[in-house]
């Protein structure tokens, strides 16, 4: 467990954010995130996740409320708060004529620290990057160019780490070599902040999950309470004869016929002492409903995502 005297290591409260046009992108956000752990901020296209983000790190200016990293202000301690972020956005964004070496390493002048050839060097070989080193980005492809975003972040050796959307679109190996880079940069301290479309990334990487919609938090919970709160087992049975209409013995015991026919699915609290599953597979021999084969399923962190904003 976290000792509850530790400080944030982003701190938000009261935060909205008005654009001119009078869009609120951000509704009174109110978030502390734990130093050292893997935050997951999921939310459809629209809800506010790259706002917040480029707001945390001083690229849209915030509107109420205060954010606060590792106890320093973002606005009145810029320059300290920017150093301890670094951040890979969605846009590939490098300058073109630059060579890879070059790009890190000016990104590294650029906070003030110190030139470490030797880190930089390590930053690029974990990344894959060793051999391009001396390459134009302009010759990157995208991928590669991906890469490049990743190292900048972490050219400084920032304290607390933004992922917006790091995956999207990039090929299996890339995304293989950045999450075992995650691993390793939490085990040294780092506090990491993702968005994802890929909510199964989520599920295997996080240690708690938040949801925003619509510029509001509609929920912050540890992954694995959000999983045993939400997830639902299911029981599908596929069955022997086709059934044309669930037998109105069956009505009220939470077990449905699927559209072909061909299948009962019954839904079950797996937590629950008694699943009901005794009882219902006596009650379908005793009605002479055969079937063939059986199992169960959990559901997943993407279907508990989709029936919150649903029921939004």
């Amino acid at each position: 467990m976290h000792a509850p005297s530790s400080p944030a290591a982003i701190s938000i409260s009261g935060l909205t954010k008005t654009y001119a046009s009078g869009l609120t992108a951000l509704n009174d956000i109110n978030l502390d995130i734990r130093p050292g752990e893997i935050f997951a901020l999921l939310g459809p296209n629209g809800a506010g996740k790259t706002t917040l983000i480029n707001l945390i790190c001083g690229i849209v200016k915030p509107g109420t409320g205060s954010v606060l990293i590792n106890g320093h202000d973002i606005q009145a301690e810029y320059r300290t708060t920017r150093s301890l972020i670094g951040l890979v956005p969605q846009e590939l964004s490098t300058d073109a004529f630059e060579t890879v070496w070059d790009t890190v390493r000016f990104s590294r002048g650029l906070f003030g620290k110190p030139p470490n050839p030797a880190y930089i060097e390590k930053t690029l070989r974990a990344l894959s990057l060793w051999d391009k080193r001396k390459s134009k980005i302009k010759e990157l492809s995208g991928g590669m160019k991906r890469r490049v975003l990743i190292a900048k972040a972490l050219s400084h050796e920032p304290k607390i780490l933004f992922l917006d959307e790091p995956t999207a679109g990039v090929d299996v190996e890339l995304r293989r070599d950045m999450w075992e880079m995650v691993r390793k940069l939490r085990a040294d301290g780092v506090t990491i902040i993702l968005t994802t479309h890929y909510i199964e990334e989520a599920e295997d990487m996080a240690d708690r999950i938040g949801v925003i919609l619509k510029g509001k938090i509609i929920l912050v919970e540890e992954k694995a309470a959000l999983m045993a709160k939400l997830g639902k087992k299911q029981l599908s049975l596929q069955l022997q004869v086709k059934l044309d209409a669930l037998p109105p013995e069956l009505d009220g015991t939470g077990i449905a016929l699927s559209a072909d026919g061909h299948e009962l699915v019954y839904t079950f609290d797996a937590h629950a002492d008694d699943t009901g599953i005794a009882a219902l597979l006596k009650r379908l021999g005793d009605l002479g409903i055969d079937f063939k084969d059986l199992q169960t399923r959990q559901s997943s962190l993407e279907d508990i995502f989709v029936s919150l904003v649903h029921a939004q």
